[in-house]
């Protein structure tokens, strides 16, 4: 029942759980840090930056289930500090055209390789 999606154009998994998996038309992308996906090492730079870098590896997973940003109904957000929320707000808003996925955003206590920010998805495919 489980379909497993992959890319190798997004950072594979640095645990025991795949990039995404597919149930019927629904899609569970699994939380992408910044990480680059060539080297597997944490993006630097600021909060912004690393945000993109975050929507460019979820996006080749949706692009490799034949979905894309418009398939997206719901995201999560984990912040290490919620003072970068505005910046990572403002790159979060050019991603999706309206109306935006419905969204939580958290702070977290600590998140994989100290990265400042986590996203993952649940996308409805057609």
């Amino acid at each position: 029942m489980r379909q497993a999606v992959s890319t190798s154009k997004a950072p594979e998994a640095i645990g025991p759980y795949s990039q995404a998996i597919r149930m019927g038309n629904l899609l569970f992308l699994s939380g992408q840090i910044p990480l680059d996906p060539a080297t597997g090492a944490l993006v630097e730079g600021d909060i912004a930056t690393q945000t993109r870098r975050i929507f460019q590896n979820l996006g080749a997973v949706l692009e490799a289930a034949g979905a894309s940003f418009a398939h997206v109904a719901r995201t999560t957000v984990y912040l290490a500090d919620m003072a970068d929320f505005a910046a990572m707000n403002a790159v979060y808003a050019t991603v999706f055209e309206a109306p935006a996925p419905a969204r939580s955003t958290v702070q977290a206590a600590g998140l994989p390789k100290d990265a400042r920010v986590e996203i993952d998805i649940i996308a409805v495919l057609d």
